[in-house]
């Protein structure tokens, strides 16, 4: 953008200095130098939370000042995506779009959509929150999870998962190796420290959560605990999301249960589930069973996915045509939902791999 309009509004700053404070330019002009310092210039620059001078200025920013000129000067910082009424562009919390993403692009999972949708839209809502969202979801795969955590993102954040306030941690690839785990703690402990401090709040997803080494969860686990602050910096506006396949199988015979039974899938509840997946995780081999973050209580939903049917499978095939622009009938639907694999042998009811490979799968259907 042109900055040929920068002369007037400099020749108004000298030309009206006498009729309004020169403190007030100054505490606004360092917001705006160290942008400039930090994100055009690359200097090195911590950002701290509680600093006034790295938050974007509200309200009236220059008394006495015409607002012509200041006007210009915010619209052309906003243009650079910066600032808005929220008074950080970043963060959209954008609740009545997670709980429509939830029931339109969710399939076969009333409970997920229920807790998830509740325990967010809660936390949000409650900024005097004593203590960090953690959140655990568990079930096969393919059932959703991973989904779940990116429609959050996609709703709470700008720019979705690809948010410099959003972090996934994928336990195999992030800490492999045993051994390092000393590097491993120092290395996660500043990376959510960094984020805390950048964002006011943030997002933290740690995919095969059963993998993580007990000793690196602990390590971690004050960040979740209800603390003010740890070693100054407050964790409370953090949401933690660890995804696991614990539990899976006790899920899946929730499941089978109830349709022997006769009852409806929706009638599972969390009653039915929530203190069965607790009890597993905490008798699993793993980082979960032995770290602190179970023996003090510190996740707030187990949340369950249930096993995907076939009727789910096609409804996912529908969504993955849909995204390539296409339109399938009922008869390819059938194609795509019957070339899955479905357990148990003899029932043939819950589709092995849920809806993961899908997308992929609907390439052998298309002319």
């Amino acid at each position: 953008m042109s900055a040929c309009w920068l002369l007037p509004l400099i020749c108004a700053l000298s030309a009206e200095a006498d009729i309004f404070p020169l403190d007030s330019i100054s505490n606004v002009s360092t917001y705006y130098f160290n942008y400039f310092y930090c994100n055009i210039w690359e200097g090195e620059c911590q950002p701290h939370q509680d600093d006034a001078s790295q938050q974007v200025p509200v309200g009236d920013l220059w008394p006495g000042f015409p607002q012509d000129y200041t006007g210009l000067l915010h619209q052309w910082y906003c243009s650079l995506g910066q600032c808005c009424e929220s008074g950080d562009c970043r963060i959209t919390n954008n609740i009545t779009g997670l709980a429509k993403d939830l029931q339109t692009k969710l399939h076969g999972q009333h409970l997920v959509q229920s807790v998830v949708l509740k325990a967010v839209q809660g936390f949000i809502n409650s900024p005097e929150s004593n203590k960090p969202l953690t959140l655990s979801f568990h079930g096969w795969t393919g059932t959703g999870k991973n989904f779940v955590a990116r429609l959050i993102a996609d709703n709470l954040y700008r720019d979705g998962v690809k948010s410099e306030c959003v972090r996934l941690f994928i336990a195999p690839f992030h800490f492999p190796h045993a051994r390092l785990l000393d590097t491993y703690k120092g290395q996660l402990r500043e990376a959510i420290r960094d984020l805390v401090l950048r964002c006011p709040q943030t997002l933290f997803v740690f995919d095969e959560a059963e993998k993580l080494h007990p000793g690196l969860i602990d390590a971690i686990k004050p960040y979740m605990d209800h603390y003010d602050n740890v070693d100054g910096v407050s964790y409370r506006r953090a949401i933690f999301i660890f995804l696991s396949n614990i539990g899976g199988a006790t899920i899946n015979d929730v499941a089978l249960d109830f349709w022997h039974s006769g009852q409806n899938r929706e009638d599972i509840g969390m009653e039915d589930l929530e203190h069965r997946l607790r009890a597993e995780t905490l008798e699993t081999q793993g980082g979960f069973a032995q770290s602190e973050l179970m023996s003090d209580h510190l996740i707030d939903f187990f949340v369950p996915f249930l096993p995907l049917e076939y009727r789910h499978v096609k409804l996912c095939a529908r969504d993955a045509y849909a995204a390539r622009g296409l339109e399938a009938d009922e008869a390819t639907l059938d194609e795509v939902a019957k070339a899955m694999l479905y357990v148990p042998k003899e029932e043939r009811l819950f589709s092995a791999q849920g809806c993961k490979s899908i997308p992929q799968r609907i390439n052998f259907f298309l002319p």
